[in-house]
């Protein structure tokens, strides 16, 4: 997200196809909102300010396929940008989208440069310190190796292990793991951050890492695209939820969490996620701050 003497070509054909295109910066067009009409009631709970400016405006690190990557113009794509365009269509307004590193974008939320954080963030207490979270799915981990190599999450001391920086499997997962091998009397693992998931991907299928942690649904699609190369490392665990990442001051999270509640029961949102073939993560209500 795979094995060794591969040719270049197939290598960057390899790359390609587990991965999606490579990220970029700045802001990027708008993509087509869903027909979908506004929630009346989603939207008066909107600040005036929002209500004004008829857009929503949103912040994605697009190289996470299926949840979130590029198309072949550069347009953010994917499951988790199908939900929030129709969660921008439920509030009445226009959905405008940035892409920028991981890292950067609940520091854009918070700094009120973009009004919604969409990256398959997990909501946690660390997180919630710094902006509130509207829950709309459920993730679990899942490693992936290449294909025939045996690697258990369990017990990957003295492994190299590819994660996307600042995500939960790097500033948490994983290390957690390292530090149970150090405790045992083992090697630690040699976590291989990278600033994103392709490249991250590519390690994996380069045969320079021999795992990779990433969020399921994430791995999944990635083992899917890869004809073989790639299975998965055991099962999915640390089951936790996605959340979008809102300002504490802005005060657009009722809004949201309206928005998504009504996408949920008029079927739009598993229809979305149906479409997409991650439906195993629906749940059936939108909270705020519902992570531990």
């Amino acid at each position: 997200m795979r094995f060794k003497l591969i040719l270049p070509a197939l290598v960057a054909a390899t790359a390609l196809a587990l991965t999606g295109c490579v990220n970029g910066g700045g802001g990027n067009p708008t993509t087509a909102a869903p027909t979908i009409a506004p929630d009346a009631a989603a939207v008066a709970l909107l600040p005036e300010a929002i209500k004004t400016s008829g857009e929503l405006t949103m912040g994605v690190d697009a190289t996470y396929p299926p949840n979130e990557y590029k198309d072949a113009d550069g347009n953010p794509i994917g499951w988790d940008v199908d939900l929030a365009n129709a969660v921008a269509a439920k509030l009445g307004l226009k959905p405008v989208w940035t892409v920028a590193a991981f890292a950067n974008i609940i520091p854009s939320v918070t700094g009120n440069k973009v009004s919604m954080g969409v990256s398959s963030f997990t909501d946690n207490a660390e997180r919630q310190k710094q902006v509130n979270f509207v829950d709309y799915y459920q993730a679990g981990i899942l490693w992936a190796s290449a294909a025939g190599k045996n690697v258990n999450p369990d017990d990957a001391c003295g492994l190299k292990v590819a994660v996307q920086a600042t995500t939960y499997e790097h500033t948490d997962e994983v290390p957690a793991k390292s530090a149970a091998c150090v405790k045992a009397g083992k090697a630690p693992i040699d976590i291989k951050p990278f600033d994103t998931q392709d490249a991250a991907t590519t390690a994996v299928a380069l045969g320079q890492v021999d795992a990779m942690s990433a969020d399921s649904p994430v791995t999944a699609y990635a083992i899917a695209q890869s004809k073989g190369k790639l299975q998965a490392a055991g099962s999915s665990f640390e089951v936790a939820p996605y959340g979008y990442a809102l300002s504490k001051t802005l005060g657009l999270d009722k809004a949201v969490q309206a928005a998504v509640q009504s996408l949920m029961d008029d079927g739009t949102y598993k229809a979305i996620l149906t479409k997409w073939g991650v439906q195993e993560g629906a749940i059936p209500a939108a909270v705020i701050n519902g992570g531990k």
